[in-house]
C-alpha cells in the first residue's frame, strides 16, 4: 500500500477455493467454475457504503493436488484449485476505519457440518483500520495454500500460519463461517457491518468444534491445526488471526479463511490378488505371458513376484507386464503385497504356458438350399485342437471332433447369419472366432395356373431374382425376361429358371390352358360334404379379366353369398351354419378381353 497527505491505495487481494473435481449438474444456483469478476462493496465501520461495487478480476489459478502415499491406506487424491482475485481501491482515511466485503449464495456443495449447505451464503471480508489506529496498515494474509489428505480415525496436522508484511503480533482462533445475509438468493449480497451473521452448524458442529474428532481440532497460537476426526465426510473450518500492534498491543483487525476439508475412510484390508489360473493362449508363439494385478492395495504398496521359474521380481506398479518364460510348461506363481510389512497379503497362482493358438475358419457356398462347407483354419503350435464347436447363427450347434476340419450345413433362408468356431485344446485353451457371411436366396415365382380363351394374350408374372429363362420359348415375345408376353393357342407348360447375380437359382412351373371363349363355365351342381370332391360351388372364367359380382340367392330371393374372387368360391354354408340341400339362383357380371360385358344367371343344386 503507498498513499499521500488524503488518500490511501489499497491492493485487495480475494482468493476463492473450489473443489476440482466437482460438478454441478443440474443445480439450480450452483457454480463449478470460478466466475470473473466477482464484485466487493466497501462500508465504513457505522455500515454506510461508498464507493461503487469494486470488481475483481483473477489475476491467476493454481492447482493443489495432494495424494495419499501411504503402503497400507487405500490411496486416495484430492484435488483443488484456488483463484486470486484482486483489485485497487483509493480511500480516505477516516475514524472507524473501513470495511471490504464480498458475499454470495451459494456455498454449493454438501457439507457435513451445516444445514443445507448448497443454499448457504458466505461472507469474507477484510478490515482497514482508521485514523485512530494504523489506516496505512497491510493485513494479515494467509500464505500456505495446499490441499491435504486426511484420514478418518488418524491424527493430522495442518500448518495454517498467517503472515504479516508490518510484523504485527498474531492470535489464532477457530470461528464460525459467515452466511451472506440474504434470503438464500442467487445473487451476490450487499450486506453491510457487522458481520456476524453465521451459517447454521448441525449440532454438535459449530465455528468451536466444527469437525469434532477425538481430540477435538485445535489450533496452536502459532497457526497449527491438529485433530484426529472420527466420522468421514466434507467440513467448512473457518481460522481467524487476529492483528494487534507489536508497541502498542492496540487491536487492528481480524481476517478469516474458510477452509474445505475433506475426511477420507482411508482404511482398507490389502488383499493380493491376481488370475489364479492363466492360460497363456495367445496367437503369438513367444513364450511371454501378460500378467494382471488387481490387488487391494495403497499408493506407495509394493509387490514381490515370483515366477516358478527361478526368477523374481519387486514393483511398486500394478500396471499390466510381461514376463518371459524359458520354455513351455506349467509354473507355480506368487505374489506378495507389501512385503515385510505388517499390512502384508500373498496369493498364488499357476500360469499355463501354452501360446500360439490361431483360430480361423473359411466357406464356400452362398446360396440357400445349397450345402454351405465351412474349413477349418486354425493351428496350435504347442498343443492339439481337441475338438470344434460350431455356431451356425441358428438353434443349430455342432461339435466335431479335432480331426475333422471341415462341416457343411444347409441353411433354409437367406440372410446374415453370425457364425462362431470354437476350438477346444489338450492344454485348456479355449478360443473363438466370429464371422459374419450373408446367405443369397431367390423366390422363384412363375404365376398362378391360367385358363385363357383361344386368341387371347397373357403378360407372365414372373419374379423373385434378377435374371430369367422361360423354356419352352414357344409363343413368348422374350423368353429371358420377367414379364413376356404369350400369344398362343394349345395347352402349354412352361419352366421358368430365376438367378440373381451370385449364382443363386430355382425354378417355377405355369401351366395355360385354353378354351373356347370368352365365355364362364358353371356347373349346376356342388356337394359340400367334406370329402374333397366337388366342395365349393364356382366358375371358371375363360377370357374373363374382370368380375363385377357373383352372387348367389336362395328360392326367397335372400342373398346368401357374394364375391369376385372365383378361385374361392361357395362353400355351402351361410351365416356359418350349412345351408338346406336346395336349389339356389346365381347371376354373374364380368368383363371379357376384348371389354365386352358378359352377365350370366342359372341354378345351381346343392347336394349332401
Amino acid at each position: 500500500m503507498s498513499g499521500d497527505n488524503t488518500r490511501y491505495r489499497y491492493l485487495i487481494t480475494l482468493k476463492l477455493y473450489r473443489d476440482a473435481d466437482f460438478t454441478c449438474g443440474e443445480r439450480q444456483g450452483c457454480i463449478d467454475r470460478f466466475e470473473n469478476p466477482v464484485t466487493a462493496n466497501v462500508f465504513t465501520s457505522n455500515g454506510s457504503k461508498v464507493l461503487s461495487s469494486v470488481y475483481l478480476y483473477i489475476s491467476q489459478t493454481r492447482p493443489l493436488i495432494d495424494t495419499l502415499k501411504n503402503p497400507c491406506l487405500a490411496p486416495k487424491s484430492q484435488h483443488l484449485e484456488v483463484a486470486f482475485y484482486t483489485a485497487e481501491i483509493e480511500l480516505a482515511p477516516v475514524a472507524g476505519g473501513y470495511y471490504v466485503a464480498s458475499q454470495r449464495c451459494c456455498r454449493g456443495e454438501s457439507l457435513s457440518n451445516i444445514y443445507d449447505s448448497e443454499h448457504e451464503g458466505s461472507t469474507y471480508y477484510t478490515v482497514i483500520p482508521g485514523t485512530e489506529s494504523r489506516p496505512n496498515n497491510n493485513s494479515a494474509y494467509f500464505n500456505k495454500d495446499t490441499a491435504i489428505i486426511i484420514c478418518n480415525a488418524m491424527p493430522f496436522t495442518l500448518n495454517y500460519a498467517a503472515y504479516d508484511e508490518d510484523g504485527d503480533s498474531l492470535t489464532y482462533n477457530l470461528c464460525s463461517a459467515l452466511t451472506d445475509g440474504s434470503n438464500a438468493n442467487e445473487s451476490n449480497s450487499t450486506t453491510p457491518p457487522p458481520y456476524n451473521s453465521t451459517v447454521r452448524y448441525i449440532p454438535p458442529y459449530s465455528g468451536n468444534n466444527p469437525l469434532g474428532g477425538n481430540p477435538g481440532i485445535f489450533i496452536s497460537d502459532k497457526g497449527m491445526i491438529t485433530c484426529t476426526p472420527n466420522l468421514p465426510g466434507r467440513y467448512v473450518v473457518t481460522v481467524c488471526v487476529n492483528e494487534y500492534d507489536p508497541v502498542t498491543k492496540q487491536f487492528l483487525g481480524t481476517h478469516s479463511k474458510d477452509i474445505l476439508l475433506t475426511v477420507y475412510n482411508c482404511q482398507t484390508k490389502i488383499t493380493a490378488t491376481f488370475p489364479s489360473v492363466l492360460n497363456n493362449c495367445t496367437d503369438d508363439p513367444a513364450l511371454q505371458v501378460p500378467i494382471t494385478n488387481s490387488s487391494v492395495a495403497g499408493f506407495t504398496s509394493t509387490y514381490y513376484w515370483t515366477f516358478g521359474d527361478g526368477s523374481d521380481t519387486l514393483t511398486n506398479s500394478k500396471t499390466m507386464f510381461y514376463h518371459q518364460y524359458p520354455d513351455t510348461g506349467v509354473y507355480k506363481v506368487k505374489m506378495v503385497v507389501n512385503p515385510g510389512l505388517a499390512c502384508t497379503d500373498s496369493a498364488v497362482g499357476e500360469i499355463r504356458n501354452y501360446p500360439g493358438l490361431k483360430v480361423g475358419f473359411t466357406s464356400s457356398g452362398i446360396c440357400k438350399g445349397d450345402p454351405i462347407q465351412f474349413n477349418d483354419t486354425s493351428s496350435y503350435r504347442y498343443g492339439n485342437i481337441t475338438s470344434h464347436v460350431w455356431d451356425l447363427g441358428t438353434t443349430d450347434s455342432v461339435v466335431t471332433p479335432g480331426i475333422q476340419r471341415s462341416l457343411q450345413h444347409t441353411f433354409t433362408k437367406g440372410d446374415v447369419y453370425t457364425i462362431s468356431l470354437t476350438v477346444q485344446t489338450d492344454k485348456e485353451c479355449e478360443k473363438t472366432v466370429t464371422k459374419n457371411i450373408r446367405v443369397y436366396e431367390v423366390n422363384p415365382y412363375a404365376g398362378n395356373d391360367t385358363i385363357l380363351a383361344r386368341g387371347q394374350p397373357l403378360e407372365m408374372q414372373g419374379s423373385g431374382g434378377e435374371f430369367y429363362s422361360w423354356s419352352p420359348s414357344d409363343g413368348l415375345s422374350n423368353p429371358s425376361i420377367a414379364n413376356p408376353v404369350l400369344r398362343y393357342n394349345r395347352d402349354i407348360a412352361f419352366r421358368l429358371r430365376v438367378s440373381n447375380q451370385q449364382g443363386c437359382f430355382g425354378y417355377a412351373t405355369i401351366s395355360v390352358k385354353y378354351y373356347t371363349g370368352p365365355e364362364m363355365y358353371i356347373p349346376n351342381a356342388f356337394t359340400p360334404n367334406g370329402d374333397g370332391q366337388n366342395d365349393r360351388f364356382r366358375f371358371i372364367p375363360v377370357g374373363i379379366t374382370t368380375y363385377k359380382f357373383f352372387r348367389i340367392f336362395n328360392r326367397w330371393g335372400v342373398e346368401i353369398y357374394s364375391s369376385t374372387d372365383f378361385r374361392n368360391g361357395w362353400d355351402g354354408t351361410f351365416k356359418g351354419a350349412p345351408a338346406p340341400v336346395d336349389t339356389y339362383i346365381w347371376i354373374l357380371q364380368g368383363t371379357d378381353f376384348n371389354g365386352q360385358e358378359i352377365m350370366k344367371k342359372g341354378t345351381v343344386t346343392l347336394i349332401r
